[in-house]
């Protein structure tokens, strides 16, 4: 079996008592696409600073097409593209200068950096803003900028730490579109988002990390499999739902109910054939239901399922 592009395993960080990172592992083939899903303070962030040597792990470790990582590891930077979170791109200068700037900075020069120069402008749709400055970009015209930087050197790995926060719909299926061919090229993608539906189109494998720990990894199906093949039902209601939630959690068709905020939720093996009951025995406890929506297992359930939070919390 080939070496995969990226393998950490047991990473460990703690500031002061907080443990950020807590044994943290997985592994990136070649042209495979990983998202790492979790809510803010999950550790997200902590771990892709270890995985990319800007920070000193505490214990575990990281190889990068089989040379290890550290925070003076420059062979395994070499192989690395970082594209983080927060812009990073000269204002004043072109798009292009940018572009050639920073591969000046990789140790490319000549008739190589310019040809891929023009190759990245072409991935990242900006050949035709080459001349424009930088601030005279949009928003998601300089996330796009930035992603370029990271691809000019022809990384193995290409880190993209929430690349479409704050762009505008057109930029971001630009952004998506470039990740979906950087792929399908060979090279290796870890992929932060807050948007799941970015992580179901994207994504090979995902692993879901919450309180610095993976939960969950797997496939789409694989991951789904984890609340089996069940619908999720939402109630709308008003009215005593404790006991509504007690007589649910008696049925033998429904594996799981609770409430909070107006709503019941459940989990049915099959909405279709048991809503009736359900809603017979709801309304039975006194309670007034308003609403009903019925969600087939996705990742967001996968991911409400094991954080119990939203995406975006």
């Amino acid at each position: 079996m080939p070496q995969p592009t990226l393998e950490c395993s047991g990473l460990r960080k703690v500031f002061d008592d907080l443990v950020a990172v807590d044994d943290v592992g997985f592994h990136i083939e070649a042209g495979e696409t990983y998202g790492l899903l979790g809510p803010n303070g999950a550790g997200k962030t902590t771990s892709i600073s270890m995985i990319s040597g800007l920070l000193t792990r505490d214990a575990g470790s990281v190889t990068v097409g089989g040379k290890e990582m550290t925070t003076t590891s420059l062979d395994a930077k070499g192989l690395l593209g970082l594209v983080p979170q927060d812009i990073a791109v000269y204002p004043d200068l072109t798009a292009r200068e940018n572009l050639v700037f920073f591969g000046k900075l990789y140790g490319m020069s000549g008739k190589d950096l310019l040809g891929r120069v023009d190759e990245v402008l072409g991935v990242i749709g900006l050949t035709d803003r080459a001349g424009d400055r930088a601030e005279d970009f949009s928003g998601g015209m300089k996330r796009r900028l930035n992603i370029g930087i990271g691809l000019l050197h022809k990384p193995s790995l290409l880190i993209l730490d929430e690349p479409t926060v704050g762009v505008d719909p057109q930029s971001r299926n630009a952004i998506l579109e470039s990740v979906e061919q950087l792929s399908g090229e060979g090279m290796a993608v870890l992929y932060t988002t807050h948007y799941m539906e970015e992580a179901e189109r994207l994504c090979d494998r995902v692993g879901i990390i919450d309180h610095g720990r993976i939960e969950a990894e797997g496939t789409r199906r694989e991951l789904v499999q984890l609340v089996g093949h069940r619908d999720r039902i939402r109630l709308a209601a008003t009215g005593g739902l404790e006991p509504a939630v007690a007589a649910l959690n008696n049925l033998t068709t429904v594996e799981e109910a609770g409430s909070g905020d107006g709503v019941i939720e459940l989990l049915v093996s099959d909405a279709g054939e048991h809503l009736t009951e359900i809603l017979s025995v709801v309304t039975g406890t006194g309670v007034s239901v308003s609403g009903v929506d019925v969600d087939e297992p996705n990742l967001e359930s996968v991911f409400l399922h094991l954080t119990g939070r939203a995406l975006r919390d």
